[in-house]
């Protein structure tokens, strides 16, 4: 039997991360092994804290043994955190024991003993520190893949943000035929082999209403060609207006929206399905999600917080 594990990178420490993932790991039994990559310290402060119980088995990342694994325990792989840092605000102090942790994760898909990786949230302006625009670039970064997309996936619609976390006044200028392509051809294989069907896929124009009041109209140079060489091997269609296109009766007659810049399809997504919804990197030799949400610092130890998403992502692996 092939045995292959899901590892969760635990993230940010000081986020709701670990109380989501008691919640999840609760209600729900998964048949893939779970690796939990995060610090012993902090995970026994947040179960004291949120009242959780559960056994914990500490694994050697350097000498897996993935038979013996169980879903009865949290399958622990330590990485050291300073207990005094633990449950305050977001600082850089967090980035060693991060960038640690995904470490360890890498090594262990580089061995091939995983294809499947969930990360917990990370503040991108510590962590990431200007050098990348988000965990999708540092990841594609980390593995030399040369095209990747950011796909906000639920089965009754995805959207995909052509670019991620730019400036709104720098998308215009990275808008080309080569970015559209390459991420539609991601999606549209992704959903052939990990989802079972070829999707039907509409795109979004740059401009309000697919119009400009400039001489030089990105919907009419770039996207539109972009669309019609497409359409031989894509169910492709657009561009439309992004104002209209997630009104009920235009977006059920698609399976991804691919729109120009990130909160052109993340503000409709977050609105339509709130939790509901995982990120997934394309591109990569590994699946790697992420539940939709960030660390949300002020409701640590609460109890209150949503694990959907983080279910919606563990579910997704352990039936892929």
């Amino acid at each position: 039997m092939n045995i292959n594990p899901i590892l969760i990178v635990a993230g940010e420490p000081n986020s709701i991360f670990l109380e989501i993932f008691f919640k999840a790991i609760k209600s729900n039994k998964f048949k893939t092994p779970i690796i939990l990559i995060a610090s012993k310290k902090i995970l026994l402060l947040q179960m004291k804290k949120l009242n959780f119980k559960k056994k914990i088995k500490i694994l050697n990342y350097n000498k897996l043994n993935l038979k013996d694994l169980d879903n009865k325990y949290i399958n622990l792989i330590n990485v050291d955190y300073e207990q005094k840092y633990a449950f305050k605000k977001i600082t850089n102090k967090s980035n060693k024991y991060i960038n640690e942790s995904f470490e360890v994760a890498f090594k262990i898909l580089k061995k091939g003993l995983s294809t499947k990786m969930i990360n917990g949230p990370i503040s991108k302006k510590n962590l990431l520190n200007k050098k990348y625009l988000g965990i999708t670039e540092y990841l594609a970064k980390k593995f030399k893949s040369k095209s990747n997309a950011m796909l906000i996936y639920n089965k009754e619609l995805s959207v995909c943000p052509i670019t991620t976390h730019l400036p709104i006044n720098l998308v215009a200028k990275s808008i080309n035929k080569k970015i559209l392509k390459e991420k539609i051809y991601l999606i549209d294989k992704f959903y052939k082999d990990k989802i079972g069907f070829k999707p039907t896929i509409a795109v979004t124009g740059l401009n309000p209403h697919c119009e400009s009041i400039n001489r030089y109209n990105e919907d009419k140079e770039i996207i539109l060609p972009i669309i019609k060489n497409l359409k031989k091997r894509v169910n492709i269609y657009g561009p439309f207006p992004a104002d209209t296109i997630f009104l009920k009766n235009n977006r059920k007659k698609f399976d991804v929206i691919v729109g120009m810049y990130h909160d052109q399809v993340l503000t409709p997504m977050k609105t339509i399905f709130e939790y509901d919804a995982i990120n997934i990197t394309l591109g990569l030799p590994f699946i790697r999600i992420s539940p939709d949400h960030g660390p949300n610092e002020k409701m640590i130890g609460k109890n209150k917080s949503n694990p959907l998403s983080l279910i919606k992502a563990i579910t997704f692996l352990d039936r892929n």
